[in-house]
């Protein structure tokens, strides 16, 4: 591709349900703002596109847990994110919602123009539907077990830990989050994109094409994806939270989320533009624009196949040139979780470390999960911002500063002759333009991140080494000339740091003060001669960066070992007894002693076993989920008591023959209902019997 006139960049609109946390930005904000930060840096048009995501189901289950309006729950979590962002620094051109009327508008447009093009596919199908709730169970309003990796706590729209994309509908074992029913069929009417009739120009865009510079977990899970065959993908749903289906048979509908959300980027632009009094289409249609889209690896489906398929089916849109996802950041060891309160919140973060927005940026750009699932420790972010940020970056510039005003009253010294050391780190320094660029320009944000810090590394060295505390004694001269090589660095970090430590960037400008006239862009770091010139008069030293303690790091630390206790504390809690059956219903249950007399782990899952135990009148195959507290061999000879007559059920390609009933200690570890022992337990088969 030519050189671009433009760029429009987009960030994955979060969903309205809660704050922003640490996880959000390492994987999609921070990557995109630096990304955005330096392209206006080096002149480029471009058009930063964001906004909250107001019609998912996680949003409707919050509004029914809290028992206010969905329109309530996005109201206030619009407002926090929005300032959020804004104060973390992230330069958004716009930041929309999905509830504007532009959005409804836009979406509604982009629907009934692929539907009167003959786009969509209408079919009448069964979907899981709760008879107690009197609603159809749509994306994630019903968990289950994964088809493809075992996970129990799938939903209904996707796996989280494998990040596959699903249909309610291929669960095993749903089950409605609403009232906890096994859900029931019941036919509906829907929409769907048919991505099976988009697949060959998907292989042939992304396959064929020159995608291969697309990251490698980007293109293998979209290849994977491709290599599987595609299939229709609904774009309604039964649901009463969203935009109305804008078509005959529609009412009671509205569209999926991940057919309006994406859209959610064009209205957003289209925003941006009515404000501004400029034209929204170049920065969508115009083919010299650059299409970037910053995501999370659980939406890379969303924004390789199905957006572009619909980018595609509508005929007028250019189609993204990359989509640089990242893996998932880890905290302290554990997967981020909002239902646990295991994250660090941008809200909370601003307010207990204030003015150091910098220090969170730098330390989850120099550990972003780029290729892999990274771990973010509060041992890591005080080490950091002590030995990089204080020791390196800011010990330079404070040095600088420092010397500059006591030997020449904060002027830049003239220099005199300059040496071969002289020449060689000014020729280093008019190097990491493009190096950090290159970096930048590929997507290998934490790598130019790095580049940065070494920049500021050079400049430690080349004091340390010139040492001009000394040279002051006896050369007035040389000193000079290494002040102002010196100076020289710290204006060029104060520009190359934009992008990456902007409210640092900010205030070395104004120590330097080099917001007065001779403020330097990117690209002339690499060609003016002097960035901070002879006689350019500087500002006092002031701190950059400030040390973190032991105490502000134990202080995290216990807030989520606190979180953890009341985790655990709330696991235990008794779940209510269930509902009354008569004793004819219990007479029906046909319960055995058995003995187990095989068993393997089951490939590929965290908790099956696949046992063989004798009854006494067959030997029968059971699938067990006992394998985090048991291994194969621990359990074999172990007599337990079998429900024999359950009916037969297919577990990962395994037909699991009965029930072992199981019971489970207050420390949270299953034991068998032993019929050898007279073994009590503080709440025995407290979750009712034990299905594996």
């Amino acid at each position: 591709m030519s050189k671009p006139k433009r760029y429009t960049v987009t960030a994955a609109l979060p969903y309205t349900n809660g704050p922003i946390h640490i996880g959000h930005l390492a994987g999609v904000y921070v990557p995109a703002d630096i990304y955005v930060r330096y392209l206006r840096l080096t002149g480029h048009d471009v058009v930063f596109i964001g906004g909250s995501d107001e019609h998912g189901v996680p949003i409707t289950i919050k509004a029914k847990n809290e028992g206010v309006s969905p329109q309530d729950i996005v109201d206030k979590y619009h407002a926090i994110i929005k300032k959020s962002f804004e104060d973390f620094g992230i330069t958004y051109d716009n930041y929309s919602r999905t509830s504007a009327q532009v959005h409804h508008d836009t979406a509604s447009e982009f629907f009934k123009t692929l539907n009167e093009k003959g786009e969509f596919i209408e079919e009448t199908s069964e979907q899981l539907y709760d008879e107690k709730a009197n609603q159809f169970l749509a994306d994630r309003f019903v968990v289950g077990t994964c088809p493809k990796c075992g996970n129990e706590e799938a939903y209904g729209d996707q796996c989280e830990k494998c990040g596959t994309s699903l249909n309610a509908t291929d669960l095993i074992h749903p089950k409605s989050v609403l009232t906890g029913n096994v859900p029931t069929l019941k036919e509906t009417k829907h929409w769907y994109l048919p991505l099976d009739k988009h697949e060959a120009f998907l292989k042939e865009w992304i396959l064929k094409g020159h995608k291969k510079d697309w990251k490698p977990n980007v293109y293998g899970q979209v290849k994977s994806w491709i290599d599987d065959g595609l299939r229709p993908r609904a774009v309604t749903r039964d649901l009463d939270w969203g935009i109305p289906v804008p078509a005959q048979g529609g009412e009671g509908k509205v569209l999926y989320v991940w057919f309006d959300a994406p859209i959610g980027y064009i209205s957003s632009t289209k925003e941006w533009a009515a404000r501004e009094g400029k034209d929204w289409e170049p920065y969508w249609k115009d083919k010299d624009t650059k299409l970037v889209h910053f995501i999370g690896k659980d939406n890379i489906v969303f924004h390789c196949i199905i957006f572009p398929a619909m980018l595609k089916a509508e005929g007028s849109y250019i189609l993204p040139e990359n989509v640089p996802a990242n893996e998932f950041l880890n905290l302290e060891g554990h997967k981020l979780s909002t239902s646990k309160n295991w994250a660090v919140w941008l809200p909370e973060y601003l307010e207990e470390f204030p003015d150091q927005q910098d220090v969170l940026r730098y330390v989850l750009t120099a550990n972003a999960p780029e290729t892999k699932d990274n771990d973010f420790t509060w041992k890591d972010f005080q080490a950091r911002n002590n030995n990089e940020l204080v020791a390196i970056f800011g010990n330079f510039i404070n040095r600088v500063v420092v010397l500059t005003n006591k030997y020449y009253e904060g002027m830049v010294p003239k220099p005199s002759e300059l040496l071969e050391v002289d020449q060689n780190t000014l020729a280093a320094l008019k190097a990491y333009p493009d190096v950090i660029a290159s970096s930048i320009e590929r997507y290998r944000f934490r790598e130019a991140g790095q580049e940065l810090m070494n920049l500021a590394r050079l400049g430690n060295k080349y004091l340390a080494d010139a040492e001009p505390w000394k040279v002051i004694k006896e050369d007035e001269e040389r000193t000079k000339t290494i002040m102002y090589v010196a100076l020289q660095i710290a204006s060029a970090l104060a520009t190359l740091s934009e992008p990456f430590l902007p409210f640092t960037s900010t205030k070395l400008k104004d120590i330097l003060k080099i917001n007065f006239g001779v403020e330097t862009s990117w690209n002339e770091v690499s060609t003016k001669e002097a960035l901070l010139p002879a006689g350019h008069t500087i500002g006092e030293a002031k701190l950059l960066f400030s040390k973190i303690e032991d105490e502000t790091i134990q202080k995290q630390l216990d807030k989520l070992e606190a979180n953890k206790k009341a985790n655990e504390a709330a696991n235990k809690t008794l779940t209510p007894q269930k509902e009354t059956i008569t004793f004819e219903d219990f007479t029906k249950l046909d319960m055995r002693v058995g003995t187990i007399i095989a068993a393997e782990k089951m490939p590929k899952t965290k908790k099956l076993l696949v046992l063989k135990v004798d009854t006494g009148i067959d030997v029968r195959t059971i699938v067990s989920g006992i394998a985090e507290c048991y291994s194969a061999e621990d359990v074999i000879g172990k007599r337990v008591t079998v429900l024999i007559n359950l009916a037969p059920r297919p577990l990962r390609g395994v037909e699991s023959e009965g029930m072992i009933l199981m019971t489970e200690t207050p420390e949270g570890h299953l034991v068998f209902v032993n019929p050898d022992t007279s073994t009590s337990f503080n709440h025995s088969v407290a979750n009712g019997l034990q299905i594996s």
